[in-house]
């Protein structure tokens, strides 16, 4: 399995203006409903909301050069401080906190976050994400490929996909 960090909004200082926020929220709220998945919306009064998810992506990457399963570890951290606990991910400040809590060097950390390496890298991710054709995220591609064959892909979900649709895609690419 490959993850990639596809980016969604760009570096941005700007706060959301109002019908950005309240499209954000309208979709935390649709999520909510249709997943039971929990949101803090307290997020929205206590925090400087901004569009801009690439800090997140490169802090995963960054994660990633200290040890692979921290990519993981620092996705599901952001997750957890955006969307529960009311942080903002789109601050450098406190994706340096979050690398501390789950436990990795937040000197190397810090410089890692901001360097030519990891920028290079998120392009790359981004660009790959981009050939598939994927604008939106969660996205999941699958990818099988035979000896001596060419690689098969297929899309099993773009953004949030019930288990038996997932099941069902699953069962048709492998057919």
């Amino acid at each position: 399995m490959v993850d990639l960090m596809g980016g969604l909004a760009p570096d941005s200082d700007v706060p959301m203006d109002p019908e950005m926020r309240a499209y954000v929220q309208s979709a935390w709220h649709a999520v909510a409903a249709r997943t039971g998945a929990s949101f803090n919306f307290d997020f929205w009064q206590q925090a400087t909301p901004r569009r801009s998810t690439y800090p997140a992506c490169r802090s995963v990457i960054a994660a990633g050069l200290q040890d692979a399963k921290a990519r993981g570890a620092m996705y599901d951290a952001i997750q957890t401080a955006f969307f529960l606990e009311a942080r903002n991910p789109s601050l450098n400040s406190e994706l340096e906190t979050l690398a501390a809590e789950i436990g990795l060097d937040s000197d190397r950390f810090a410089r890692d976050l901001r360097s030519q390496e990891v920028g290079s890298r998120f392009t790359a991710e981004r660009e790959t994400a981009r050939r598939f054709g994927v604008t939106g995220f969660p996205t999941v591609i699958w990818c099988w490929q035979e000896p001596d064959q060419a690689p098969r892909y297929g899309l099993l979900a773009a953004g949030y996909t019930d288990l038996d649709t997932l099941l069902s895609r699953w069962n048709e690419l492998i057919a």
